[in-house]
Parts: structure tokens; sequence; C-alpha cells
């Protein structure tokens, strides 16, 4: 069970100028495509749909809703997760990483995928912590 952030989703559509960017970008559309094909399992979320929803750049938006949509279940975001993302902040997690990192434990994800550097630091400082892998995509 494969969880990628708001972050990743957004990387295939960014400047892609950069080695970095482009490697990104390549391992997430081969994700996807992996788990288009049913070799992985692609979870999403309601904070997922939510941060996509308020994306201020309408063609971007449509394009990182059909990544979404690739989901195979969506998970909701209920008191459990929020109480975990809360004690989550608490560690110093912003707070949609917190939700996206209570998300993907909640259904005990592999892995949980992001490109923000910032967000990789603070899951690896508290791995012992966590309930789920937190990886760049390229990994």
């Amino acid at each position: 069970m494969i969880y990628l952030d708001v972050c990743c989703l957004n990387r295939p559509f960014d400047n892609q100028t950069q080695d970095r960017i482009r490697l990104e970008s390549e391992a997430i559309l081969l994700i996807l495509a992996g788990c288009e094909t049913g070799k992985w399992y692609l979870v999403g979320s309601e904070v997922i749909d939510y941060e996509v929803s308020v994306t201020p750049d309408p063609e971007r938006k449509e394009k990182v809703g059909a990544f979404i949509n690739l989901a195979h279940e969506r998970i909701k975001v209920d008191e459990g997760v929020k109480k975990r993302a809360n004690y989550l902040v608490s560690l110093g997690f912003k707070p949609f990483d917190a939700l996206h990192l209570a998300c993907a434990e909640s259904v005990v994800a592999e892995v949980l995928l992001t490109t923000d550097d910032k967000f990789l630091s603070k899951a690896k400082k508290n791995k012992n912590k966590l309930r789920v892998r937190v990886e760049n995509p390229v990994i």
C-alpha cells in the first residue's frame, strides 16, 4: 500500500529543468503507472482531495485530480486520524503533513512518499514514533 502526498502528485507538473525534479517526476510517474496496472495499491485520502481542491491553477488541479482518481481507496479523516494527527503536530510536523501521516498509518500503508525535504527530515528524526515509513519516491 502506497500513499503519495500532494507534493508528489504535483511534482510531474513542476519546472523540469533541475535534475532532481526530473528524476522525482519520472519515479512518481512510474509508481503511478504501477498502481494503475495493479502492481501496487495506491491509497488516497480526504486530506489529499481537499489540498488538490484548493489548487489555484485550474489546469494543474485537473491534472493532479486525474492522479488522485487512480487511488484504490480513500481514507476518511475520522476521530482516530485527527487524534493521531494532533499528536504528530506536537512532535513538530506541519498540520497537513501530520494528517497525511495519520491517514497513511490508519490503513497500515507500507510507505508514504513525499518530495518535501523538511517533511522527510522531520520523519527521519521521529521514525521510531511513526507507524509508516516515509521516503522520497526516488528511493
